[in-house]
C-alpha cells in the first residue's frame, strides 16, 4: 500500500469510476432491495439501480461544486469520494464514498473520508457531514462513520404509494 495516492477527478478516469460504483453499490442493493417499499423502489428505479446509479454518479462527477477525489494504487482505482462545499452553514458534506470491494474493510475510505476532512477544515468549514441509509446493506458505512466520530441525527423519511 505504499503506492497509494489521492489526486483530483478527471473525465478521462469516469468509465472507470461509473465501473466501481456498479461494483461497489451491488452487494448493498441485493439488501436493499428487500428492505424498501416495493412501490418506492419501482420509482426509484425503473430500468434497473444500475442504470440510475450509474446516472446520478456521472451527473455528480460533471458538477463543478463537487470536489470528486480518486484512489488510486499505482494505476488501479481503488475507490473514489465527492465532497461539496456550504459556506452558509459553515459546513462541507460529503456526496458519495465508494471502495471496490475486494478492498473494503481495510481502511481506504477512512483515508479518503480523513482526507476530505482536511480539505474541508482546510476551505474554513466547521463541520463535515455524511448521510446514508438506515437499511441493512448501508449498515458497514454507518459503522464506519459512527467509528470516525460522526454523530447520527436521526431523520425521517416516509412515502406513501398514490397508485
Amino acid at each position: 500500500m505504499s503506492d497509494l495516492q489521492i489526486i483530483p477527478y478527471t473525465p478521462e478516469q469516469r468509465s472507470a469510476v461509473l465501473d466501481l460504483t456498479v461494483a461497489a453499490w451491488s452487494p448493498i442493493f441485493a439488501k436493499t432491495r428487500h428492505e424498501v417499499p416495493g412501490f418506492v423502489y419501482d420509482a426509484f428505479y425503473p430500468n434497473g439501480w444500475q442504470v440510475r446509479q450509474i446516472e446520478d454518479v456521472g451527473a455528480l462527477l460533471d458538477q463543478s461544486e463537487v470536489s470528486v477525489w480518486l484512489l488510486l494504487d499505482g494505476q488501479h482505482l481503488l475507490g473514489f469520494l465527492g465532497f461539496q462545499l456550504h459556506p452558509e452553514d459553515q459546513m462541507g458534506a460529503i456526496h458519495i464514498i465508494a471502495i471496490a470491494p475486494d478492498r473494503q474493510g481495510q481502511g481506504l475510505g477512512k483515508r479518503l473520508m480523513q482526507f476530505a476532512e482536511a480539505q474541508i477544515r482546510e476551505a474554513g468549514m466547521s463541520m463535515v457531514m455524511v448521510e446514508t441509509v438506515g437499511d441493512a446493506g448501508h449498515a458497514p458505512a454507518r459503522a464506519a462513520y459512527e467509528a470516525s466520530g460522526y454523530q447520527r441525527w436521526p431523520v425521517a423519511r416516509y412515502f406513501k404509494n398514490l397508485r
